[in-house]
């Protein structure tokens, strides 16, 4: 694998104060939240935020909107179901196996939410150019969809699941951010997916942040400086890289 199976880091952060600012709707049979651009820029480009093992949350809400307001038409569906870990608590109590959750929730299952959105965008609202951007659990399907180009740039941030094979498929740009405490995406994952990413021949990104762990760039405590600092890089990361790809 060019990155590990989703972990107990995958359950550490902090939830972040706002208000979101979309609504949920419908594709289909997907609950989706939705969440327009504040202006006329890039009217013709739009960001699918695929999301960690919470699903739809209030931190990626804020997040998605986030997206919005740099002029993104953003959507944001429920990869899962709603059988989403509904918290860290979850998982240390015991109620929650991640082992057979991970089993209901593997491409079979993703990847034609992720085909019907995009349906969604291209052939309802006339979307021109499409980005995906996926957190943990959702950076495996970022390159899932880079492989035959049904996307048109992605960008991960310290991804989960991804196979070498997938990384070594992709046919468009793909922008990474990294932290430097991450036993998911470790030191030789990133210089394993380095290798693989220079053979693309696709543009490509990888940024490593210290003294962060893996969730940062959703989950981050907002109270420490640094902290603070690498989840506003990890989005700054993100923007640049599209309004460069796109």
């Amino acid at each position: 694998m060019a990155s590990n199976p989703p972990g107990p880091c995958c359950l550490m952060g902090f939830k972040h104060e706002g208000t979101p600012k979309g609504e949920m709707k419908k594709i289909g049979n997907i609950s989706t939240y939705f969440t327009d651009r504040s202006d006329a820029k890039n009217t013709d480009k739009a960001i699918i935020y695929l999301s960690d093992i919470f699903g739809i949350s209030h931190n990626g809400k804020l997040l998605a909107d986030k997206f919005a307001e740099q002029g993104y038409f953003t959507v944001y569906p429920d990869l899962l179901h709603g059988d989403h870990v509904a918290s860290p608590e979850d998982y240390h109590s015991g109620k929650v196996d991640m082992v057979d959750w991970t089993s209901r929730h593997g491409p079979e299952t993703v990847d034609p939410i992720i085909q019907s959105t995009i349906d969604y965008l291209r052939n309802t609202v006339c979307i021109q150019k499409i980005a995906a951007v996926g957190y943990c659990f959702g950076g495996k399907y970022v390159a899932r969809f880079l492989m035959d180009g049904k996307i048109d740039s992605g960008y991960t941030a310290h991804p989960s699941f991804i196979t070498e094979e997938e990384l070594a498929a992709i046919q468009k740009p793909l922008s990474i951010v990294a932290a430097e405490d991450d036993t998911i995406f470790p030191r030789e994952k990133r210089i394993e997916s380095e290798s693989i990413l220079v053979k693309t021949k696709q543009r490509f990104q990888i940024n490593l942040i210290s003294g962060v762990q893996h969730g940062f760039a959703v989950r981050a405590d907002l109270s420490a400086p640094g902290s603070r600092f690498a989840m506003e890089a990890a989005f700054v990361q993100a923007v640049m890289w599209f309004h460069y790809t796109l």
